[in-house]
């Protein structure tokens, strides 16, 4: 057991890279100091957990499956789309059974599951973590957006046009639709709200 907590204990420092690791898509569209892996995916599990208890699935195995979604990019690294025509990707679930090696069985079994179900792209929590993971994205286009940044038109474009679930296209469609900070307006002007 010692040597399995060793490598438990290694591979909670990797997973720490990830709260160091930028967002590539989000340098290329010219944001100064763009969102960590890490920040993306902590919103993608919630939005995932949220589409999820909208649209009749189990929101916790839903947010796990975000949770878990980027993980692979501590080996790997965030590829732009532009490296794709360039770099033969390792698919997630053989980085995921690497990382994974060694560590409790439990724990292994749970972190390679959840990737193989978001990668299989068949359950509804699969669904709607892959739809949270569009949708964080658009979302957080539209707040580069309102700081400033006039290149974020084709994430939101894409994110858009990803979308399987009608609880997350009206959630986008909302999105588009109000300001990044109403929710602030709309809780210091409204007291029940507070």
């Amino acid at each position: 057991m010692t040597e399995e907590l060793k490598r438990l204990a290694g591979f909670l420092h990797e997973i720490g890279l990830l709260k160091r690791y930028k967002r590539t898509g989000w340098l290329v569209a010219g944001v100064t100091d763009p969102e960590s892996v890490a920040d993306h995916s902590m919103r993608t599990a919630v939005i995932a957990a949220v589409l999820a208890a909208l649209e009749g699935a189990d929101p916790a195995r839903a947010a796990l499956l975000a949770l878990f979604h980027d993980s692979q990019e501590t080996r790997l690294t965030d590829l732009p789309h532009l490296s794709r025509p360039y770099v033969e990707k390792t698919p997630n679930e053989k980085v995921t059974a690497d990382q994974t090696r060694g560590l409790p069985e439990p724990v292994a079994a749970m972190i390679t599951a959840a990737v193989a179900e978001y990668e299989g792209r068949d359950s509804r929590e699969a669904i709607c973590a892959r739809d949270a993971d569009k949708l964080e994205c658009l979302l957080q286009a539209l707040e580069y957006r309102e700081q400033g940044n006039r290149n974020t038109g084709p994430w939101i474009d894409s994110s858009l046009a990803d979308l399987r679930t009608a609880s997350a296209t009206r959630l986008a469609e909302e999105a588009l639709a109000t300001g990044t900070l109403e929710w602030l307006t709309r809780a210091l002007n409204d007291p029940d709200a507070r």
